[in-house]
C-alpha cells in the first residue's frame, strides 16, 4: 500500500491509505530513514486487528515480505507466478539477500530479478534506502544453495549434516573475509536464507 504521512513521533508513524489510517511502528522502519509528514511511504500490512474503534492497520517496511512484495511489482515474471521468492534474508536498510528459483530453462531468474543495467533491482534498492541486495539462484542441494549464498566468496567444497541441519564451508584464506562479510553480516545473511547452521572453515 501506498499513504500519506500525517504524524510522527518517537514510537510509531501514523500514515493515511485514504479510506483508513495505518500505523507503522519504529522495530518495522527502515533504521535512520528520515520520514516527515506529508511524504508519500510505500508499505507492507502485516497486520489488521479488530478494535471497539474499528480495525486497526499495522504496516511495516523492515518486513521480508516488504522487500518480496516489492520484487513482485518491479519483476513481471515474479507476478506472473513464472519465478517464485523461494527465501528472503535482511538486515533493514543495510543488506539483504533473496533466492529466487524458476523451472522454465529459458529464463535465468536472477538476470530477470536484476533488469536491464541493473533497472529492476536499483528501483528496490532506492525504495529501501540504498539497502544493497545480493539476489542468488536457489538449489534444493544445500551444498549448491550455501555456495551461491555465500557469493562473493568462492567456496571450495561443502560438508552437509542433512540431519542437524549443519553445513561445514570450506575456504581458501582469501575468501574467508568474504564469506564472513562486515561484523560477520554476509554468513549471518546466508544463515538466515537457506536455514542452515553454517560452519566456515
Amino acid at each position: 500500500v501506498v499513504g500519506t504521512i500525517k504524524r510522527v513521533d518517537n514510537q510509531s508513524v501514523s500514515i493515511d491509505l485514504g479510506r483508513a489510517e495505518a500505523i507503522i511502528k519504529k522495530d518495522q522502519m527502515i533504521p535512520r530513514e528520515q520520514l516527515r509528514p506529508g511524504d508519500r511511504l510505500r508499505c507492507f500490512i502485516i497486520e489488521v486487528s479488530e478494535q471497539a474503534k474499528g480495525p486497526q492497520i499495522f504496516l511495516s517496511r523492515a518486513s521480508n515480505d516488504f522487500l518480496a512484495a516489492l520484487f513482485t511489482q518491479e519483476v513481471p515474471e515474479i507476478y506472473d507466478g513464472i519465478i517464485s521468492i523461494k527465501s528472503v534474508a535482511r538486515d533493514p536498510g543495510s543488506r539483504a539477500k533473496i533466492a529466487v528459483f524458476t523451472e522454465d530453462g529459458s529464463i535465468d531468474p536472477v538476470g530477470a530479478c536484476v533488469g536491464m543495467r541493473g533497472s529492476r533491482v536499483q528501483a528496490v534498492v532506492n525504495e529501501l534506502q540504498g539497502e544493497k541486495i545480493d539476489i542468488v539462484n536457489w538449489s534444493e542441494d544445500s551444498a549448491i544453495l550455501v555456495s551461491n549464498a555465500l557469493s562473493p566468496a568462492e567456496v571450495q567444497r561443502v560438508n552437509v549434516d542433512e540431519d542437524r541441519k549443519k553445513l561445514d564451508v570450506i575456504l581458501t584464506e582469501d575468501n574467508l573475509s568474504k564469506a564472513i562479510g562486515r561484523r560477520g553480516q554476509n554468513v549471518r545473511l546466508a544463515t538466515k536464507l537457506i536455514n542452515y547452521e553454517i560452519n566456515i572453515m
